[in-house]
């Protein structure tokens, strides 16, 4: 069977050189004019994780038209947009959409086969949902950068169902019907892409079972210089996540009910904080959330960060190692490649195997007993190869590799500068 991993690509990220400065790519057509280069993202309404790797497309090709179903970013968050105007969808204007356009998930694969792109060299989408579906012609190379297949579509149909209330009844069926429809318009629209990136091995995997099509890993970029290097450390543990059932936020709480004698601090909010407080112990303070300088300290100073959740790829653990503090995460998904366990040569944490209470303070024991090899400046060293200068050479040598596959042309000076500062990395 085939890899869903590209062999030639490894990962994490191979570590730029930070004395060669970045530059922009100038694609060029075959007739001699800047190439026409649209970005696709699914929609905007905040700046997170996915956002994060708009902005940084966007400084690797800052002539790209934004696309999106919608954009409800506030204006005080705007800034990666970087004053750019973005082409939105008829959802934008229908009743209610600024609070509920997820409601209007029947309608986004017709909406997003409404841009039309004719006019562009070059597509590129961000896809978490349906970016990816977007109409191109024969002459368009479209790389799709893929954060997850549409999760409620596929395997987390039946969670979705559950938490939303939806298990049983004619309403649940309905929209089990409207899920089998997405996943046949999703799975049929990967024909549409030239070339998957996925955001981690584990999300390749997922593209390969969905799609059946093989991607390339690119780890998406972590503001690792806003968690800055400390060695010195106190005597408490850190978990930053929400109280929503994934994140398993109150197991770890839960877990220190074992480990009266070890402090813990929560930072994060979420429906089942209430829950939480009620069952926490004496060792364990939640803090709600609290403000970025704040959480800089607070990651700087833990003795590890404990993380629960299975995830596609998980920022929160790279921010962590920045810092310079270990990591004791769930041995599943984005972690496996985020951190290094105790059986490597410079270790940057470890794994527990059950997103249980009592396996998380089995966890936390073990690194008491087994963790000393862990170096701080091994875990800051690790995380730089997420910054997010390794993002944007990665990304620009897979476009140009796309490129010229497809019979297109460079100048001789991008091609010149590629070559210095991106291809040769990897």
């Amino acid at each position: 069977m085939t890899s869903p991993i590209r062999s030639r690509t490894s990962w994490p990220q191979p570590l730029p050189d930070p004395a060669v400065p970045f530059t922009p790519p100038e694609l060029i057509t075959r007739r001699g004019r800047p190439a026409r280069i649209a970005l696709i993202h699914d929609w905007f309404d905040s700046y997170y994780g996915s956002e994060r790797v708009v902005e940084q497309i966007l400084r690797c090709f800052p002539e790209a038209h934004l696309f999106a179903l919608v954009d409800f970013v506030p204006d005080g968050q705007r800034g990666f947009l970087g004053g750019r105007s973005v082409t939105t969808s008829f959802i934008q204007r229908l009743p209610f959409a600024r609070r509920g356009f997820r409601g209007y998930l029947p309608l986004m694969p017709l909406a997003v086969e409404q841009f039309d792109l004719g006019g562009y060299d070059l597509v590129l989408s961000s896809s978490h949902a349906v970016a990816k579906g977007v109409l191109t012609g024969p002459g368009q190379p479209h790389l799709s950068y893929v954060h997850a297949p549409i999760r409620y579509a596929w395997e987390y149909q039946h969670q979705y169902l559950r938490e939303s209330g939806l298990a049983r009844g004619a309403k649940s069926w309905l929209i089990r019907l409207l899920l089998h429809r997405i996943r046949l318009w999703d799975r049929q629209t990967a024909n549409g892409v030239d070339r998957f990136l996925a955001n981690s091995a584990f999300i390749a995997r997922r593209i390969w079972k969905t799609y059946r099509r093989e991607s390339a890993v690119v780890h998406p970029p972590v503001d690792v210089a806003a968690f800055p290097f400390r060695e010195a450390k106190e005597d408490y543990y850190l978990a930053v996540s929400r109280f929503v059932p994934y994140k398993r936020t109150e197991a770890i709480v839960e877990a220190f009910r074992e480990l009266p004698d070890r402090r813990l601090l929560v930072v994060g909010e979420g429906p089942g904080l209430g829950r939480a407080r009620a069952q926490a112990t004496s060792n364990v303070d939640l803090l709600g959330r609290v403000p970025g300088e704040r959480l800089v300290q607070l990651m700087q100073g833990a003795r590890a960060l404990v993380f629960a959740a299975e995830e596609d790829f998980g920022i929160t653990p790279v921010e962590s190692q920045a810092a310079g503090t270990p990591v004791i995460a769930y041995g599943a998904g984005g972690a496996l490649e985020t951190v290094r366990g105790l059986d490597d040569a410079a270790p940057t944490g470890l794994f527990f195997d059950a997103q249980e209470p009592a396996a998380i303070a089995a966890a936390v024991r073990t690194f008491e007993r087994d963790g000393r090899g862990i170096r701080p400046a091994d875990c800051h060293a690790h995380a730089r190869r997420f910054a997010p200068d390794a993002f944007r050479h990665a990304y620009v040598r897979e476009v140009v590799d796309l490129w010229r596959a497809e019979g297109n042309t460079l100048s001789p000076a991008s091609l010149a500068r590629l070559t210095r500062e991106a291809l040769v990395r990897g």
